[in-house]
């Protein structure tokens, strides 16, 4: 294989469709998986999320991304070992080196097919080139109505991100660093 096969292209594409960025992933719930609720344990969801949706960012803009922010997950209805949940994510909306990606988990009874949204999340990648500094990314086209119901409200969630993130600087700024028994 070429060295340079690895390498994304230079140009940034006018823009893309949430669709090019779409990713599926399911899977079962089992035994190791669950709390004491017999309920799917919040950080198995969480690394479920955060690894659709590290794949929607790479497809959308072809470059290596870092998580910026768990924007956030809203837990909605409980997953049980009788389901298997379904992880479904894209790109809702775009910044100029900022991708904000939407994930949907469904979890399905596999008793009954009952199907029902189970949790969402929004989460923030920035991309990065090859030596570690933010990259522009495509723009984004919502086709669908699910897709287009999500990117209508996306400026407001980016502004939200910008007073959370100073809010959080503010208060690492004030936090101490000193080891407990110190």
């Amino acid at each position: 294989m070429d060295e340079k096969s690895h390498v994304a292209p230079t140009a940034v594409p006018a823009s893309k469709y949430c669709r090019e960025s779409r990713v599926f992933k399911t899977g079962r719930v089992f035994p190791n998986d669950v709390n004491n609720h017999m309920t799917l344990f919040g950080g198995k969801l969480m690394s479920g999320i955060d690894e659709v949706a590290s794949i929607s960012a790479m497809r959308h803009c072809r470059l290596n991304v870092v998580t910026a922010s768990t924007d956030s997950v809203d837990f909605l209805l409980p997953i049980r070992p009788t389901d298997s949940v379904c992880f479904e994510s894209f790109v809702s909306w775009t910044g100029r080196t900022s991708i904000e990606v939407f994930v949907k988990i469904i979890s399905e009874n596999l008793y009954t097919g009952e199907r029902v949204v189970a949790a969402t999340s929004f989460l923030t990648f920035v991309a990065v080139n090859e030596d570690g500094t933010p990259s522009p990314v495509p723009a984004i086209i919502p086709e669908t109505d699910e897709e287009k119901l999500i990117s209508e409200s996306a400026n407001e969630r980016s502004e939200l991100r910008k007073v959370r993130r100073a809010i959080s600087k503010k208060l690492a700024s004030q936090l101490g660093t000193t080891k407990y028994w110190e």
